[in-house]
């Protein structure tokens, strides 16, 4: 469990969080209904892109 350590519990959330965002959005596409998975799928990149903002903010850059 060192990688736990390393990354943080709230990053690890996050990815793990991100990782199931993509896995339903897959789900959702290979059933047929491609316009919900494609908006779901677009939240993972976006969530990513807020907690690297943050992370920028808080250390100072």
């Amino acid at each position: 469990m060192n990688i736990f350590k390393k990354i943080g519990a709230s990053n690890a959330f996050m990815l793990f969080l991100c990782a199931l965002i993509i896995v339903v959005a897959e789900y959702l596409f290979l059933t047929g209904d491609q316009i919900h998975a494609i908006f779901i799928g677009l939240w993972a990149p976006t969530l990513l892109a807020v907690v690297i903002f943050i992370k920028q903010i808080t250390n100072g850059r």
